[in-house]
């Protein structure tokens, strides 16, 4: 490893404003603006700068600015479900630490009074290495999704109105123009009408979903055959070819092979471009029948528990929906902050997304909807998006 002098006066700057006493959510937002690029990533967030305690992760925590080297704070385990491997952090007293003074890019001062800042501005006084099990809080949590970026939509405190929402990549990093604030009492009853309306008929949904599974399962079948027949032609031009080669090598060759060569070499191309759609075709994968099965029923209890009502239980909900999409207006004339930027619900339109478009694969699948102005509007999601379904 080497010091980058460029690189190094921009960690330099970073500590320096954060001792200073700015966040480094204005940092990183200062950062974007003049285009700096941080060493990983496409953006500055204010996390990047933050880091994570528990891990040691982030700038102010990177103990390497300050000539050390550190390793061994997380270990990796495999889950037995997924057999994927995770990554679980350490206790402080099992890092490993090596001084190399010949990496320090800000001096010990610096450096120790950041941690003494980061300690005192620290929310969570979660023991390091313990994470606290949170149940959502209200219905949609961590649901409500910006329709500019796509990053989520966190509150930003409340006023006489109730909970206010905004893009948190727009408060992190300043690289979505969304600034727009929209009510969470709004969202959460737009997207309750939304749902009672559209489970009005939750039998018609569940034919819906046997249907569409049982033609998923015809398509498959039929792109299966079409494949087998494309790679066994393929085949057989291929062999064609090979011949017809062995024939020039061996100074056999007529006139009548050289058209004949550019003819097989033609349809090899074209043949080619249909195994590729046919493979394409053929990746159509059928919903497992416990997927269907716990679906349907999930449509049928939340449609029973909207007839008498808000939902009491969130679970049910959360089985359906797997994002609210919020696309409002852009803020008006005036800032964020300001009364002539009060929030109009009339200019706020939402998204449901359905689990089943997340079972399947396909997120413009059925039952998506839109409410615009309370109202109920027929989005993209309910075009089916298989050819011939």
């Amino acid at each position: 490893m080497a010091i980058v002098e460029e690189e190094a006066e921009i960690v330099r700057e970073i500590f320096g404003r954060y001792i200073a006493g700015e966040t480094p959510r204005a940092i990183a937002h200062d950062l974007n603006k003049r285009g700096v690029r941080p060493a990983r990533g496409r953006l500055w967030n204010a996390s990047t700068i933050n880091g994570n305690v528990s891990r040691g992760g982030g700038m102010i925590l990177n103990d390497l600015y300050a000539g050390r080297i550190v390793w061994n704070k997380v270990r990796m385990i495999k889950d037995p479900v997924t057999r994927k491997r995770l990554s679980r952090p350490n206790a402080k007293d099992q890092y490993r630490v090596v001084e190399a003074p010949h990496l320090r890019i800000v001096d010990g001062a610096t450096f120790e009074a950041a941690q003494a800042i980061k300690a005192q501005r620290r929310h969570n006084a979660t023991p390091a290495g313990v994470q606290k099990a949170r149940a959502p809080k209200r219905v949609f949590s961590g649901l409500i999704k910006c329709g500019s970026c796509g990053g989520g939509m966190a509150s930003i405190g409340s006023d006489a109105k109730g909970v206010r929402l905004q893009c948190t990549t727009h408060r992190e990093s300043g690289s979505c123009s969304n600034s727009r604030r929209v009510y969470l009492d709004h969202i959460e009853g737009m997207a309750l009408a939304g749902l009672r309306r559209h489970l009005a008929h939750p039998e018609v949904i569940t034919e819906f979903v046997d249907a569409y599974n049982a033609e998923r399962k015809r398509l498959k079948k039929e792109a299966s055959t079409e494949r087998n027949r494309i790679e066994r032609r393929l085949g057989e031009i291929e062999r064609e070819i090979k011949r017809i080669v062995d024939f020039i090598v061996k100074g056999m060759a007529t006139d009548a092979l050289i058209p004949r060569m550019n003819e097989l070499e033609a349809e090899r191309k074209t043949i080619g471009a249909r195994l590729e759609e046919a493979k394409e075709a053929d990746n159509v994968i059928a919903l497992h029948p416990k997927a269907l099965d716990r679906y349907k029923r999930a449509v049928v209890e939340l449609a029973n528990e909207l007839k008498c009502g808000t939902p009491a239980e969130f679970a049910t909900i959360r089985e359906l929906v797997t994002a609210i999409v919020v696309h409002a207006s852009p803020s008006r004339p005036g800032g964020a902050g300001t009364k002539a930027n009060a929030e109009d619900d009339r200019s706020v339109r939402i998204d449901i997304r359905g689990r089943l478009a997340a079972l399947s694969g396909n997120p413009a699948l059925f039952p998506n909807m839109a409410m615009s102005g309370g109202s109920l509007v027929a989005g993209e999601g309910l075009e089916p998006p298989t050819p011939g379904l």
